[in-house]
């Protein structure tokens, strides 16, 4: 099998680990042709030295493939409006940017004529379902490469070795964490955090201040939504990659949006992770103010479930599955009068309510005062009760009859 990969497209990222494989692949799989393939989702200046790194370790082809704006429309949005987290905290940062960079790697693979897809992630991890996931559900006749569950190499000072012997250029300083980066979040796994019972260092964020480093005074901001979407921040009408940069700028410097968990794997075991989320954490919280007050308690409520199934598929990588897509319809369909206008205050780590309205808002002042009105006969809850609360009498009854 070997021996019939001609072309492999690798996801490269510039790192020490994807750029040993493309010197690996070429050894161990005949001479074949590797082309590098670097999704750009916003991770900032880590991308500038990976055309000419990936030239040099062997590569014969880059393309570097810029997916922020589309990673945001028609991931992260679905999900914010589906009010999917993982667990309760995880915002799914990594979890969605997988199925579009596999997405985009099986594009250029029937582009290029390749015969294989090869990824960098471990075989300890989730990542790799994610992207094997996402070929298979596209591309179900392309083979996978994934070197981490093949090769010899098990440490990072071996993998350095290999990439010296081999003339790849890659940094010896060990970072102290593992991270991955994109314009939604932050993530930091390793070293101090592998105990659960270790804070984490002030020193280890990257985007947030820490809370109490943050100002003494609140800032306020609004958020309007079209049909459960973001599109304006303090009123100011914004693309999705303008929109979400603001407000991670907003949420950064008022310490909000650092998450703490030890969340369960697909692969089963417990990983300690901590994630710098403050746009993501701010628009989970506006939208969900805006649901409160435009969708009825059935909706609402039913809504609730399914937005813990879709985060369980997200995460699991089954972005391309058919119960995913019939969950986003209807998601969507409950977002046709999500609209309106959030209004928070961000005060040193903290989202606190600061009003919200919505031209479609279910709310009414009539209904629900404690004063006058003339649209709620209060004698009809006598009716509502007794025929809601007649299980519970039924039952009473025969308790009666039967313990005496």
């Amino acid at each position: 099998m070997m021996g019939q990969i001609k072309k492999v497209v690798l996801a490269y990222s510039g790192g020490l680990d994807t750029s040993v494989i493309i010197p690996w692949l070429k050894e161990h799989y005949d001479g074949c042709e590797v082309i590098a393939c670097c999704a750009d989702i916003g991770q900032g200046e880590e991308l500038a030295p990976v055309h000419d790194k990936a030239l040099k370790s062997g590569a014969s082809k880059v393309f570097i493939c810029d997916l922020t704006e589309e990673f945001l429309t028609q991931y992260v949005w679905p999900t914010l409006k589906a009010g999917a987290v993982y667990e309760d905290k995880y915002l799914l940062g990594t979890s969605f940017a997988r199925p579009i960079i596999a997405k985009k790697l099986v594009e250029i693979a029937k582009q290029e004529g390749a015969d294989a897809i090869a990824h960098g992630a471990t075989g300890k991890g989730n990542d790799q379902v994610r992207f094997e996931l996402t070929v298979k559900a596209l591309a179900p006749h392309i083979q996978l490469i994934a070197p981490w569950r093949e090769w010899e190499l098990d440490s990072r000072s071996s993998e350095i070795a290999y990439a010296k012997k081999h003339g790849i250029p890659v940094a010896e300083d060990n970072k102290t964490y593992s991270m991955d980066r994109n314009i939604w979040h932050l993530s930091h796994e390793g070293s101090d955090l592998e105990d659960p019972a270790n804070e984490p260092k002030d020193s280890m964020f990257l985007i947030a201040k820490a809370p109490q480093d943050a100002p003494d005074k609140p800032e306020y901001v609004t958020i309007d939504f079209e049909k459960g979407e973001p599109v304006a921040v303090n009123g100011k009408k914004m693309g999705a990659v303008e929109l979400l940069t603001t407000l991670n700028g907003i949420g950064a410097r008022n310490g909000v949006g650092i998450v703490d968990i030890c969340e369960n794997r697909l692969v089963g075991m417990k990983s300690r992770g901590v994630y710098e989320n403050p746009g993501g954490s701010i628009l989970y919280y506006a939208h969900r103010e805006l649901e409160y007050l435009c969708l009825d308690r059935m909706t609402y409520h039913y809504k609730q479930q399914v937005a813990i199934r879709f985060g369980e598929l997200v995460y699991d990588g089954m972005w391309f599955c058919q119960l995913r897509e019939a969950l986003s319809a209807f998601v969507d369909s409950t977002q046709q009068t999500v609209t309106g206008t959030v209004r928070l205050k961000l005060y040193k780590g903290n989202i606190i309510s600061a009003g919200s309205k919505s031209p479609y808002s279910l709310y009414s002042k009539e209904f629900v005062t404690f004063e006058h009105d003339d649209v709620y006969n209060q004698a009809d809850a006598t009716g509502f009760i007794n025929l809601f609360g007649l299980p519970l009498k039924v039952r009473a009854l025969m308790q009666e009859k039967t313990n005496p």
